[in-house]
């Protein structure tokens, strides 16, 4: 684990700090070996040297998003494109439930080539 990616979680609001470590440690469970760098201010999970994902805290929500996503497909509410559409991005909310295992699935699908 990285003290700067940790150090920069527990800056979060509490329910923002949860849902951080619950992204953490899917990403440990879905890329063995995953590396963590604190990159351009923000918590990068990076596998083979290739940025795999990063988290975002803002000001009222989390964000998780994941690189090499052309082909996965945006889900209305839940998963956004982003610039050319190679990086998709899931935006958390206090209380928001979120489908965790759709995330991994999504990151999995994503880091698979890395």
């Amino acid at each position: 684990m990285h003290n700067g990616v940790t150090r920069y979680i527990d800056k979060g609001l509490p329910w923002q700090i949860e849902v951080c470590e619950k992204l953490r440690e899917l990403v440990r469970q879905t890329i063995p070996d995953v590396e963590e760098k604190l990159e351009y201010g923000k918590p990068h999970f990076l596998k083979n040297d290739q940025h795999a994902a990063v988290l975002h805290v803002a000001r009222n929500k989390v964000s998780f998003m994941v690189f090499n996503a052309a082909d996965v497909d945006p889900v209305k509410g839940v998963l956004r494109s982003l610039g050319n559409g190679d990086r998709k991005t899931v935006d958390i909310s206090e209380d928001q439930d979120v489908d965790y295992g759709l995330v991994a699935d999504i990151l999995a699908r994503t880091s698979s080539t890395l």
